[in-house]
Formats: structure tokens, sequence, C-alpha cells
């Protein structure tokens, strides 16, 4: 099973997912809930970074090619 990085990367159930997963195993370990909460709206902040840049990337790539000098 061939995994899709560029598809999951730009998902944000993906990204969701993790956060949650995250938040949870610090409260689990002790952390407090304010630590979780600032941890896991990181992890969404920089998955919104990270689906831009994929998604101009391959905007970008699906362009090249269709610029033609006349």
């Amino acid at each position: 099973m061939k995994i899709d990085w560029k598809r999951k990367l730009t998902s944000r159930k993906f990204w969701i997912s993790i956060a949650g997963f995250v938040a949870g195993m610090i409260v689990i370990f002790g952390g407090s809930q304010e630590v979780a909460d600032k941890i896991s709206g990181s992890i969404m902040s920089g998955s919104a970074v990270v689906g831009y840049v994929v998604g101009e990337g391959l905007a970008d790539g699906a362009n090249t090619g269709n610029d033609k000098e006349e």
C-alpha cells in the first residue's frame, strides 16, 4: 500500500487528528490543558503553512510548460 503524502499533508482531517492525539498525550502524561491547547494550536498553524506550500508547489508544477512564449 502506497501512501499519497502530498494529499495526506494537505488534509485538514489528518492534522486535526494529529493535534488531537498530541493534546491527549500531553494531558495523559501530566501536562496542563493550557499547554496541550498551545501545542495543538501550533500544530494546526504549522499545518496551514505546510498545506499552503504543498498546494502552491503542486499548482506551480502543473503550470510548468503551459507558459509558451510566442
